[in-house]
């Protein structure tokens, strides 16, 4: 039984009605999947599930997308503190819930977000819930990599360390503690020395794991290096990511085919049969299509010359 379906039936959330009986991925993130989690913190739980096949395939009820009304698509089911108090040995635990339709979640994943690509490689241990096409997916996971990682979890980490620098937390918050007794936001600096350790293990591996350098994550978190170490840090990585990106034989773009494929493997596991819910393209109209499509870049190409 997946989490959100037991707290559901607990009433502690309150998900669409559908959602707790097709879940078929669940898994812990944050601290507790980087190896740095305290007793005292909350599980924060990534999953995907697959929706009505309607939602999916929006034509089979009738919807011209772009005419008319249009009924909202399913993406995302969030919910943030959801506090069970029977959990922990009556200490009770707070959860934080999202769940994805598996369609935005490959789409994600596809593009390399971090949080997305660190929720398909935690450790067995993390994982709550797991079906069969849950498994394929995991299974299949250094599929979505390709060195569009780079400039991806560059970004995030750059965030992190502008939002390391902000001096003024609310105060009474874990973040004015954690402000006040190092200088500087501990979580935030783990966080940025996490993604381009992990980057860099793409790069050079092409899969991902993300507890290897979780005693140096600890004793950022514990205060032991200092903001100008951290910044320290970041410059020389970068520095060493870009050379590594131009030399790292991954995949240069996703295989966006066989990530399809797998998505479609996924949905008539999970439907049954797909017919009726795709058209094969005319292989004649779609040799065209790319060749106009090579043309048009040809031509920019050239006047950008």
């Amino acid at each position: 039984m997946s989490t959100l379906k037991r707290l559901s039936d607990r009433k502690l959330a309150q998900p669409p009605r559908w959602l707790p009986e097709n879940v078929h991925y669940e898994t812990l993130m944050g601290s507790v999947a980087y190896g740095v989690s305290s007793d005292s913190s909350d599980w924060d739980i990534y999953g995907f599930a697959i929706p009505p096949k309607e939602e999916i395939f929006p034509h089979l009820r009738g919807e011209i997308p772009g005419f008319g009304r249009q009924i909202q698509r399913f993406e995302q089911y969030q919910q943030h503190h959801v506090v069970d108090p029977t959990e922990d040995a009556g200490k009770g635990r707070t959860y934080d819930l999202t769940i994805y339709s598996i369609v935005k979640y490959f789409q994600l994943c596809m593009e390399n977000n971090p949080n997305m690509v660190d929720s398909l490689y935690t450790n067995h241990t993390a994982v709550l819930h797991l079906t069969r096409i849950g498994t394929r997916v995991r299974e299949n996971r250094d599929l979505f990599l390709h060195k569009g990682c780079w400039p991806k979890f560059k970004g995030y980490s750059y965030a992190q360390l502008h939002k390391m620098a902000v001096k003024n937390p609310q105060e009474g918050s874990r973040r004015y503690e954690d402000v006040q007794k190092h200088g500087f936001d501990a979580k935030y600096a783990y966080h940025v020395v996490r993604l381009l350790n992990e980057v860099e293990q793409i790069l050079m591996e092409g899969t991902l794991d993300l507890q290897r350098s979780r005693e140096q994550l600890k004793a950022i978190r514990r205060g032991e290096w200092t903001e100008a170490q951290i910044r320290e840090y970041f410059s020389l990585k970068e520095r060493d990511l870009e050379s590594l990106y131009v030399r790292s034989t991954l995949r240069e773009k996703p295989d966006e085919a066989r990530i399809k494929q797998l998505l479609l493997d996924c949905l008539e596991e999970h439907y049954g049969s797909l017919q009726g819910c795709l058209v094969e393209p005319d292989l004649g109209w779609k040799a065209l299509s790319e060749i106009e499509e090579i043309i048009a870049r040809t031509r920019r190409q050239a006047e950008r010359a």
